[in-house]
This record gives structure tokens, sequence and C-alpha cells, in this order.
């Protein structure tokens, strides 16, 4: 990898770019309250982050990305539209993956527009796009908006969709769901048992920290869920087509025009592709050649809700993505309190950048 002083060069460069493109230069804090990344991704945050104590601030966090803190500070004094770019450190915990760096420079910009979806992401799109086309690498686009809609729209009760919903961006987890919820495998062994006995073992004795009221409320969601019809063939496998596409973004739009027929939920998501792909043309992307895959961006940042694209070297399978983004219009509503922006942005790594251009492009 290229040394830290060729880093902090690229990164400035990729700043100026961003600010010559019209953006403000933000800055946050390294060490950030735990309880708002705790409150947005759960307990799972802990195995990817660096925690610590601060008398005032209570349990912290080493920043483990800026966009969350870049909205917090957007959605306490911003106004719209509005243009940030950044550059710093970021920290992971590599407890499995251990040949990858715990701390790292991360270069971004965040774009906050209400006015046109379509216009905006097509802007932050071409913004990367521009910057590392000298380093010809493999572009990746998708768009979880779809995906989103598409189960939303499932004829099936609220508790099922709200499960697959929050376990979207975990593969494996939403296809057992899913697989259970169609009937395609059976209801897990101890569920069956418990309902069978009554739900209910009043001569034992409580143990652990939820009370009877919140045990027997467990037991009765699980007999609802054991009651409902379940999820027909035909929607489970309009979903499995939408997660196989994997063809030219055009093409793909073709496809899930067809597939709107049979899944009218998923039409406004695909009139919002539409417009993107009319925006990107008209800032000289090649949409006729643009890769777009139906599940990609589901194992990154819970966050993303939109359209989401990469940046990869081809050549080096053993380099994490060189860029990344998408839109993540939720997340402004839940760090705005109610009050919610539009937004898209990205992130590219400098070193990695310098690791293709070094290694002869991909």
């Amino acid at each position: 990898m290229p040394d830290k002083v060729a880093t902090r060069i690229e990164a400035a460069r990729l700043l100026a770019f961003f600010e010559g493109n019209g953006a403000l230069r933000a800055e946050t804090d390294i060490l950030q309250p735990a309880a708002t990344l705790l409150d947005l991704y759960g307990e799972d945050i802990r195995a990817r982050a660096f925690t610590t104590h601060d008398p005032v601030m209570g349990e912290a966090m080493l920043r483990p990305d800026f966009t969350v803190p870049v909205v917090q500070m957007h959605m306490e004094n911003g106004a719209e539209p509005a243009r940030y770019t950044y550059a710093g450190k970021v920290f992971r915990a590599q407890e499995e993956a251990v040949h990858r760096a715990a701390e790292y420079y991360q270069v971004g910009y965040e774009l906050f527009d209400g006015a046109d979806a379509a216009r905006a992401d097509a802007e932050a799109f071409s913004l990367f796009y521009e910057v590392l086309t000298p380093h010809n690498l493999q572009v990746a686009t998708g768009d979880l908006g779809i995906l989103l809609a598409a189960v939303r729209g499932l004829k099936t009760t609220d508790a099922r969709k709200a499960a697959l919903m929050r376990h979207i961006w975990r593969p494996r987890r939403f296809r057992a769901l899913l697989d259970r919820f169609s009937g395609r495998v059976p209801m897990p062994q101890g569920r069956e048992k418990l309902l069978a006995d009554g739900g209910t073992e009043t001569d034992a004795p409580l143990i652990g920290l939820r009370s009877q009221a919140e045990i027997d409320g467990r037991i009765d969601a699980l007999r609802e869920d054991a009651a409902a019809r379940p999820i027909s063939t035909q929607e489970v496998n309009l979903l499995d087509d939408v997660l196989s596409l994997r063809e030219t973004a055009t093409n793909v739009l073709a496809h899930l025009s067809d597939f709107a027929v049979d899944m009218p939920a998923i039409s406004k998501a695909v009139e919002r592709l539409e417009a993107r792909c009319e925006a990107l043309a008209a800032r000289g992307i090649d949409v006729e050649n643009l890769a777009f895959e139906g599940s990609y961006g589901r194992t990154t940042l819970e966050y993303y809700d939109g359209f989401v694209f990469g940046f990869y070297a081809e050549a080096r399978p053993d380099l994490p993505p060189v860029a990344t983004g998408g839109r993540y219009d939720a997340l402004t509503k839940v760090l705005g309190k109610g009050r919610s922006i539009p937004a898209i942005g990205g992130v590219v790594r400098p070193e990695l950048v310098l690791a293709v251009s070094l290694g002869g492009g991909a």
C-alpha cells in the first residue's frame, strides 16, 4: 500500500476536486457519542467500532464513518440545498479480516437537495465517475428502493414485512425469513413446541430481563405469525427475479417495467430509476453500458435506501471497493428528529486509488 504521506497528498487532491465542484469543507469530531450509532445500528455496531468511555460524553466510539456526523451537522444548522466534502480517518475493528486496515482515510461528498432526486443522484455519481475514470475501475450500481418497495407491497402481515425490512441488509437472514414466511421451510421446532404447549409455563421461574407480560406478548406475536397465510409463490419468485437482476441499467429498466405489471408496489421506484437514467445520460454517463445489480448494496451500512453505487479494481479482487455511495433519505429523518431532507453521498479511499494507479490500473 502507498505510504501515509502519499495518501495525505491524494486525499488533498480529491478534497480539492469536490470543493472545486461547489462543496463546502466539513469537519467532524473523531470521537463520536456511541448512543447515536447504537440507536441506528443496534448492538451490531460494537463488532465493527472501537469504543471507549469519556467522563462527560459517556460511552463513545472512534468515528466509523463520516456520513452520520455530517448529516447531524446539516440537520442542526444547514440550509437546503447543500454540498459538503471532507477528508480524514475512520476507524473500523477488523476481528475477522485481519489483513484489512483498522484505520484509513476517507474523502467524501454529500449532497442535500430535495428539488429533484434524479438530478441529485446523477450529480453525485457523475462526480465520483469523473474523478475515478482515469483509473479504469469497474462500476456497479443498484437501487435498494426497488427492493424496499417490493417488500412493502407483499400481501402479508405488517409484522412479517417489518421483519423482512429489518434484515434486507443481512441477505442470509432475509432469505431464511422469506423461506419461512412463504412456507418453504417449517417453523423452528422450538417455536412449534412452545405454541403446542399453550405458550406459557406458569410454574417455571422467570429467568432473564423480560417480564411475563413481554414474554406473553412475544408468544402472541408468534401465534399470529403461525396463523398467517404464506407469502405466495408468485410474490417470492418476483422478489427473486428482482434480486437476481444483473444487466445494464437500460435493460434492467425494461425488465422491471414488466415486473411492475405483476408487482404494482414497485412502479414508483421504477419511475425513479427511469428518471435517474435520463439524468445520468444528460451528464454524459453511458447508461446503455452502465452495470446494474438488483442485490447490490445489501451488505453495506444500513442507511442506504435508494440508488447505490461502487467502484472496484477488477484486477485486484484483494482490495475493498475504491469508492462507494448511495441515497440515504430515511437517515436524515432519523437524525433530524422527524424533519427529513433527501440526501445522497459517497466516499473514496485515497490509498486504494493510489494502489490501483501504482499497480497499473484495473
